[in-house]
């Protein structure tokens, strides 16, 4: 079949279904640049965890098309980018062969460790869409290993800062940035292999963009990624306009900041529907805190949308349409919207808590249709490890938790999704690679909420130290605050960390939050995660279901 001559194609005669192949050749081109980095990446955090995302914008610099990866960049990309334009490298300083890089969490970026890069698509001469990608590194520097330093005041403390700027122009690459970067990573090898993984998988999208863009026209394609947004938008809107008008209020906790460890920080939603559109207003929130769990503003909008989309919008496409008919209010100094130089290595923290405030609301808006509340958490943690000869590495996993009840159904175990959407890292593959021996990997029983439906379980996972030392850090939360229950559910339990020194019989408990622990051979760190809160009054859980818990070893019999 011959392709379509882009020179007689009518823009303003874009039929649905036309709209529907170009959107679909959008996302295969958002998913070619995912597989690209899946495929050519080094570390565990990129190769195995998939701590990434490929997003796809038009030539306007608005998000048209994505992979399916990680919300929390996802939706933080399309800021960052609108962040660049207006304020850094307008529009039309961007030439054929440029790349534009960021990690400045106050110039758009989240933390560090995530890289964003850009990437813009020619045609002829014609702008006609920008490549992005957003990878998190295993090690950008700072104060502890995985550039998670939990002790930070500053973000001067975090690691290396890289303004908005050209990593190339014209085709030609700055190799001075990127030396700057791998001689502030204590893992360069691997950082330096993740990189070159991320500017292939550019190129990998800039071709397919212009493939897309030489078989139906630049003029075709613009008119394209405008009905996609705006199919996108009046989806949404649809969704809004059936929730009742009104204000819907909620809150929830992070345990502390790691450093005022008596401070819990408050994060407060005011859910505002008004007609086919919702504004959330963060304002009693908790201020900015001395610890790094803050969050930019940037990261702040991530979560909100990312609730917004998990009540709404799981048929809406995502893309920069269906953030319009959403609102965020937070001002400045608080938690949710922190000044420079605060530090935000941990802003998930803050970050996911959003997320549960916002679905807490909407549980209030949306009776029997929202879930009960989620692990709620990364799990992040780093170990470097000193090896005999002289060499580090650094051991840096996520891990995920519970999910809450649903109205109808149990809450998944020891599952991934949502706002970080993380993948597993198998244990054969770190034992491998790392000093490591993990002693354990298994679901908690009892660790999800009770109700009419249960709480899904939390994970435990332990691991030895097979080299003569190491230091550790951690950013956990929901220690102390535990995922909430809905309409009767119990809460589920919360999370915990021990150490067991070697030799030892007893275990040592820590705080969710660790900024240098030192670990020597042998010593054993045990990891445990949240459960999901429960659904419902515990009474009316039928005895088929509490006979199979119990059979399948989910709950105990003393439970």
């Amino acid at each position: 079949m011959a392709e379509p001559d882009s020179t007689t194609l009518d823009p303003n005669a874009l039929g649905p279904i036309q709209v529907e192949i170009i959107r679909n050749a959008l996302v295969a081109a958002a998913e070619e640049m995912s597989v690209t980095v899946w495929r050519t990446s080094r570390s565990a955090v990129v190769r195995e965890i998939l701590d990434y995302s490929c997003c796809v914008f038009d030539a306007q610099g608005r998000s048209t098309a994505q992979a399916a990866a990680m919300p929390v960049h996802l939706n933080s990309m399309p800021a960052c980018l609108e962040e660049i334009l207006a304020s850094h490298i307008p529009l039309e300083d961007w030439h054929e062969g440029d790349i534009v890089i960021t990690n400045d969490p106050y110039a758009g970026g989240q933390h560090l460790p995530d890289i964003q890069t850009f990437k813009p698509v020619f045609l002829d001469g014609r702008l006609i869409a920008i490549a992005g990608i957003l990878v998190h590194h295993l090690d950008v520097g700072g104060g502890a290993a995985g550039s998670y330093h939990a002790g930070a005041t500053e973000i001067y403390q975090e690691g290396f800062r890289i303004p908005p700027l050209k990593l190339a122009e014209g085709g030609r690459r700055n190799e001075a940035v990127i030396k700057l970067l791998l001689r502030n990573t204590r893992e360069p090898a691997n950082v330096g292999g993740d990189f070159a993984s991320q500017l292939a998988a550019l190129d990998t999208g800039v071709a397919n963009l212009q493939r897309i863009g030489r078989r139906y026209g630049p003029d075709t394609l613009a008119a394209a990624c405008e009905r996609i947004q705006a199919q996108s938008e009046a989806a949404m809107r649809a969704a809004i306009a059936r929730i009742p008008d009104g204000t819907y209020s909620f809150e929830d906790f992070v345990d502390d900041d790691g450093i005022e460890r008596d401070r819990p920080l408050r994060i407060r939603v005011a859910l505002t529907v008004a007609g086919d559109a919702v504004t959330i207003d963060l304002a009693g929130s908790a201020g900015q805190a001395v610890g790094p769990v803050n969050c930019t503003l940037n990261m702040t909008r991530s979560a909100v949308v990312c609730g917004v989309m998990m009540a709404l919008g799981s048929e809406v496409p995502a893309n920069a349409g269906c953030y319009r008919p959403v609102s965020v209010q937070a001002p400045e100094g608080l938690v949710v919207n922190a000044r420079s130089p605060a530090p935000v290595a941990n802003r998930m923290a803050t970050g996911h808590r959003i997320v549960t405030t916002v679905l807490g609301a909407f549980a209030a808006a949306m009776p029997g249709q929202v879930p009960a509340a989620y692990y709620g958490v990364s799990y992040a943690y780093a170990l470097n490890c000193f090896l005999e000869d002289g060499r580090r590495q650094v051991y840096f996993d996520l891990e995920c938790g519970g999910w809450g009840a649903h109205p109808q159904e149990d809450g998944a175990s020891g599952f991934s999704c949502g706002f970080h959407n993380i993948a597993n890292a198998p244990v054969e593959m770190l034992e491998n690679t790392l000093p490591l021996t993990f002693v354990e990997y298994a679901l908690v029983p009892d660790s999800g909420g009770r109700g009419r439906t249960r709480g899904g379980l939390g994970l435990a996972r332990a691991f030895r130290l097979d080299a003569p030392a190491g230091r550790f850090a951690a950013n956990l939360e929901r220690f102390k605050f535990a995922p909430y229950g809905l309409d009767g559910g119990e809460a589920g339990r919360p999370g915990r960390l021990t150490i067991r020194r070697a030799g030892a019989a007893a275990v040592e408990d820590l705080p969710s939050k660790v900024a240098d622990l030192t670990v020597a051979r042998g010593d054993v760190l045990r990891l445990q995660t949240a459960g999901g809160g429960g659904y419902g009054d515990p009474a009316e859980r039928p005895r088929s279901a509490v006979e199979r818990d119990l059979a399948e070893g989910y709950v105990t019999a003393g439970r």
